[in-house]
């Protein structure tokens, strides 16, 4: 696979969101980067100190069955030989110089320019997600008084009226 050819929406597919930051699997990675992904994983236990905790952390069990609702990583009753590894946006910039060969750089090019443009919908997201909230704001004060009158002509009034006609006593 040429890393030229990479679709973002192919590398956006493969972001994740857990425990609140966003990474990519190893496994994909190694996808990405044309290498298998025992080799990204003794890259990591041989460059240790480069890759914190904010960088890089190896999946829990509760991580799986997050993953599971997001993605199909593996089914219900199958289990895993090793705990993947998660890299967030820095982590996979750091296993860009520790794998430093020309496809892992251009692969890794596109990879920033997925998180670059994820991160660019986010605030658009948000944006329109405060625009939305202002109008509602400005139109629920508007409409009150239309919902108070249309209110009071579904409630009975308080007091019965009388009759219409002549009433014996």
């Amino acid at each position: 696979m040429d890393p030229k050819l990479i679709l973002q929406e192919t590398i956006q597919r493969k972001i994740f969101t857990l425990r609140g930051k966003r990474v990519m699997l190893d496994r994909d990675i190694a996808v990405l980067y044309g290498v298998e992904t025992r080799v990204i994983n003794q890259a990591v236990r041989r460059n240790k100190a480069r890759f914190p905790d904010d960088f890089m952390f190896q999946l829990t069990k509760e991580d799986i069955k997050i993953l599971r609702s997001q993605i199909v990583i593996l089914k219900e009753n199958q289990h895993l030989k090793y705990m993947p590894y998660a890299f967030t946006e820095h982590g996979i910039l750091m296993l860009s110089s520790v794998l430093n060969s020309e496809r892992a750089i251009q692969a890794n090019i596109q990879i920033m320019r997925a998180f670059t443009k994820m991160r660019e919908m986010l605030l658009s997201y948000r944006d329109l997600k405060e625009k939305i909230e202002n109008m509602e704001q400005k139109y629920d004060y508007q409409f009150k008084a239309v919902f108070e009158a249309i209110q009071q002509l579904l409630e009975p009034p308080d007091k019965p009226q009388s009759k219409i006609g002549f009433q014996k006593e």
